[in-house]
């Protein structure tokens, strides 16, 4: 399942990077969403990137993380666990621009793309289901614990949605991380005890 779609991802993202009339087709617009009742965007922007790099660091991520919590979710949900997953995913799509609806639903102007909000939904799945776990950033050697990271992603995320000063959807990662933690916690209530559980090794 990780690996469709990121076939579909990487599928669509290349050829809307090469015909700007699908890219503007697909790409978050609340205002469009509203006044044209082009609902079907509330999705569609996650499968088109500003670039090829955009593209890569979320695919990597999702290749990184979305084994992890499909691997989880498989020994605890069985056969549900691809419909579980999917809800994460496209469940995280949706949510984590909700915030940037309410905002721009009458600013033609705002657009975004990407499926980072997605990501960031799995990410913290994974944080939850294996707060144990490493990251490594890009260019650090030394892993991060998962827990720790959370809590320093989430702080920068909610910070620099309010500076505002990039072109950055900090909103879409903070409010995708969000989800990520509370569906996961709502599917299963004994992962956040296992989380807690966890967390005494780590502190």
């Amino acid at each position: 399942m990780v690996f469709l779609l990121i076939i579909l991802t990487v599928i669509v993202s290349i050829v809307a990077l090469n015909n700007p009339q699908i890219m503007d087709k697909l790409r978050f617009n609340a205002y469009f969403i509203k006044h044209n009742k082009e609902w079907y965007r509330f999705f569609s922007y996650s499968l088109v990137h500003a670039d090829y790099i955009h593209l890569f660091v979320n695919m990597y991520v999702l290749y990184s993380f979305g084994g992890i919590v499909l691997t989880f979710f498989k020994f605890y949900f069985g056969g549900k666990a691809i419909i579980n997953f999917l809800l994460l995913y496209i469940g995280g799509v949706i949510f984590s621009v909700l915030v940037d609806y309410s905002k721009n639903k009458d600013n033609v102007y705002y657009n975004a793309v990407g499926a980072s909000g997605a990501v960031s939904a799995i990410v913290f799945s994974s944080i939850i289901l294996y707060p144990g776990g490493k990251i490594f950033l890009f260019f650090i050697p030394i892993g991060i614990p998962s827990a720790i990271f959370g809590i320093l992603y989430l702080v920068y995320s909610a910070y620099m949605t309010k500076q505002a000063k990039d072109n950055i959807g900090h909103s879409a990662h903070f409010w995708g991380a969000i989800f990520g933690v509370v569906f996961t916690i709502i599917l299963k209530t004994k992962f956040a005890l296992m989380f807690l559980e966890q967390l005494k090794g780590i502190f």
